[in-house]
């Protein structure tokens, strides 16, 4: 099966500056990949060269099996910015019946698109009425329209309450599972974390880690930290046990320990039975591993 994205060995200029190095990647039907990287690392400029806005110097990149830019690879499509604009004046009802009738869809579906993004209720008020987090939800639903093979989204969920936020990513979870391929960039760590299958971290124009959330804490090797919960009177036995255990000011001991002595370590503190209140095991987070592969010069 052909990949909905292809991306191989892309360079772009401007001028003497090299956004981006040789990245290479691909994205099958269905899958949700997480585009990470600071201010300047290339992530807008490779979604510009994905949507077909601006052309690059080198490399190989399809869309659906078309070149960006195309009118088949247009029509298969869809992009939500940061910041979705629309006219004041409108309904969020007409500017989908117009967003619809731009692409030859029935305009009609416009109030079920709305009733997708939690707006059906919204639908009759103008858009100069709305808040920031409708105006995201109005540009989700346009986003909707044709069902496109690929979904570029751009900090989707700014300006969404936690609710909304919550909705937004089970709204992507039904379009991947009907094979929406989907590429998302984003500053908010926690909620990719959990929501996407594929991270991908660009650093200074190159695409310098990419996999899975377990892939890649496997590679950072960084380490694992355990929160210990002493029984009551029982910390200063904890403590001898332990001694390279960090207390904390709610009479948790924190333990750290490479991936490879994990199970080791929770062995010896099994062995330790009714001394043991609670204990919690912490991997990496996803900004701990962002950090790591991310690091710019002079950090």
């Amino acid at each position: 099966m052909t990949p909905n994205l292809t991306i191989s060995r892309l360079t772009k200029r401007f001028g003497e500056v090299k956004a981006l190095k040789a990245v290479s990647l691909t994205l099958e039907a269905g899958r949700r990949a997480a585009l990470l990287g600071h201010n300047g690392a290339g992530k807008s400029t490779l979604m510009k060269i994905v949507l077909g806005l601006i052309p690059y110097d080198s490399g190989d990149v399809t869309v659906c099996g078309m070149a960006p830019g195309s009118s088949a690879a247009r029509a298969q499509v869809a992009y939500l910015p940061e910041n979705a604009a629309f006219h004041p004046a409108l309904t969020g009802e007409e500017q989908l019946r117009h967003y619809l009738a731009l692409r030859g869809e029935n305009p009609k579906q416009a109030m079920a698109l709305l009733a997708r993004v939690g707006l059906e209720k919204a639908g009759h008020r103008r858009i100069g009425t709305y808040s920031k987090g409708m105006r995201q939800r109005v540009g989700l639903a346009q986003t909707l329209i044709g069902r496109p093979g690929l979904l570029v989204l751009d900090e989707p969920t700014s300006g969404l309450d936690p609710v909304s936020r919550r909705d937004f990513y089970d709204l992507l979870d039904g379009l991947a599972a009907e094979g929406t391929a989907i590429l998302l960039s984003s500053h908010v760590l926690t909620e990719v974390e959990a929501r996407t299958d594929r991270i991908l971290i660009l650093s200074g124009g190159e695409l310098v880690a990419e996999g899975t959330l377990a892939d890649l804490r496997a590679r950072a090797a960084l380490p694992v930290s355990l929160l210990v919960r002493p029984t009551s009177n029982r910390t200063p036995s904890l403590t001898a046990a332990f001694p390279q255990a960090v207390a904390s000011g709610d009479g948790l001991l924190r333990l750290s320990c490479a991936q490879a002595q994990k199970l080791p370590l929770l062995a010896r503190i099994a062995a330790l039975g009714g001394d043991v209140a609670d204990l919690d095991v912490i991997p990496p987070s996803l900004e701990d591993i962002y950090s790591h592969f991310s690091r710019r010069d002079g950090q």
